[in-house]
């Protein structure tokens, strides 16, 4: 659960920055917020949480 609040926050800030700063246009993001929840009711979708829980494990490892 952590994660997903997680990504859901950083993924807006990247669509934030993208609005404000690459001109991205309200169309867009609501597109790209679409693709995700028809993405997440695909079977890819099982595959693509395991790979982000893999990834935030990963970086959740590192020390500086």
């Amino acid at each position: 659960m952590i994660l997903s609040i997680s990504g859901v926050v950083l993924f807006g800030i990247v669509v934030f920055l993208f609005f404000r700063k690459d001109g991205l246009k309200p169309s867009h993001g609501i597109v790209c917020a679409l693709f995700g929840f028809y993405l997440a009711g695909t079977a890819i979708a099982p595959s693509i949480r395991a790979g982000s829980a893999s990834l935030a494990g990963l970086l959740g490892g590192l020390r500086f």
